[in-house]
């Protein structure tokens, strides 16, 4: 049953993995290690991958109960509260050198969004007031400095001075708004709300949300757009068939969290169109494809598009009852056990792997984006969710 197969690969591999890369020296973790299992000790540290691990032990120790994960999550905390926080100038910074010395001092609305995602988590496993205390602190960085007349800005340097957002994209786009730095917004707040139900953070997860539903979703497609320029006029073609699962279960959690009956019931139905497009066009073979520029499909598959299709399919379930989402989900985690996790010794997912099954060998297992919160949030789902099968 998956339950005891996700419970197994969380605690007897993913986890037992990153216990690995503390780096006790110079604090936090370790930021890179390549494909053949190099551990660079003097590569710089992803502010993203620290605030993704910091949640991922925090959400760890909530949901195992484990004390020494809430000690790697302390250890996670002091890094990011002592060396990644610009108190000077506010927010984050977006790269330390492997001391915690900045090495970029840009600030992003997205690796913001971290930020209090993974201190609002800490806070609610830990009880640490400071941890919460840092998470409003951030979120009010964002909304006093990254708002304009249509919604949330997203690059800037250290004095908040726009620079080109090209952060979120891989595909040559510089574009002014994201669909990703939203739905991140929605998932940090979210559990900032969740830590003591503020009506301020309510007010501005509800706003968020009305930006998905009314600017970012397309109902003639049942898609969600990428790419916006000031305006939110639409950029590019390019449909995330990962974010878009992602994003089915992060709202439908964001309007559980809230309590709202009509927007739960809004994006219910959303969601759920969403879903099973996904399932119509994405999943092949057993695995969801990437994504789709223009007219061209990449069939890559990649760690974290396959672990959030898994919750997203299971969150599906859940609200229509409809078994074809379970054997989705299902068909897809069986591809991870065969594909994605790395059997090697010392190792622990790949971060891509062709559609004939090689993995890509110029894909690091761990760096700034390659992290445990997708795959470990998977496991801790599937858990948490209880939908066994």
């Amino acid at each position: 049953m998956i339950i005891e197969e996700v419970k197994k690969e969380l605690t007897g591999h993913i986890i037992p993995f990153w216990n690995k890369l503390r780096d006790d020296e110079n604090g936090g973790f370790y930021g890179f290690m390549s494909y053949d299992l190099k551990l660079d000790k003097q590569a710089d540290k992803g502010v993203i991958l620290h605030a993704r691990i910091l949640w991922f032990y925090s959400k760890a120790y909530i949901t195992l109960g484990d004390k020494t994960l809430l000690d790697n999550a302390r250890h996670a905390y002091e890094f990011i509260k002592n060396h990644c926080i610009d108190y000077e100038y506010g927010g984050v910074y977006w790269m330390m050198n492997y001391k915690g010395e900045p090495a970029d001092t840009m600030k992003h609305t997205y690796n913001i969004a971290f930020a209090i995602y993974a201190l609002s988590c800490y806070y609610n496993a830990s009880g640490d007031k400071e941890a919460l205390e840092l998470a409003y602190k951030l979120f009010h960085d964002i909304e006093n400095n990254t708002l304009d007349e249509y919604g949330y800005r997203e690059a800037f340097d250290r004095q908040w001075n726009l620079v080109s957002n090209d952060a979120l994209s891989e595909n040559g786009l510089h574009a002014d708004k994201t669909m990703n730095a939203i739905l991140h917004l929605i998932e940090a707040y979210t559990e900032l709300y969740k830590a003591d139900h503020n009506e301020e953070v309510a007010e501005r997860l509800k706003f968020q949300l009305g930006q998905m539903r009314d600017i970012v979703y397309t109902p003639e497609t049942n898609a969600l757009k990428v790419f916006f320029d000031t305006k939110f006029d639409f950029v590019g073609d390019i449909h995330s068939f990962g974010h878009d699962i992602e994003a089915t279960w992060l709202m439908d959690l964001a309007c559980d969290t809230l309590g709202d009956e009509e927007l739960k019931k809004q994006f219910a139905e959303m969601d759920l169109k969403i879903s099973h497009n996904i399932q119509n066009i994405a999943l092949d073979n057993g695995a969801l494809n990437n994504e789709r520029e223009n007219d061209k499909i990449d069939k890559k598959r990649v760690w974290w598009v396959e672990a959030e299709s898994v919750v997203g399919f299971i969150n599906a379930y859940q609200h229509s009852g409809e078994k074809k989402f379970l054997e989705s989900a299902r068909s897809v985690w069986e591809y991870i056990k065969a594909e994605i996790i790395d059997k090697r010794e010392g190792s622990e997912w790949y971060a891509e792997v062709s559609y004939d099954h090689k993995p890509h060998d110029w894909k690091e297992i761990v760096g700034p984006w390659k992290c445990p919160y997708h795959n470990g949030r998977m496991c801790m789902e599937v858990i948490n969710r209880g939908v066994d099968f």
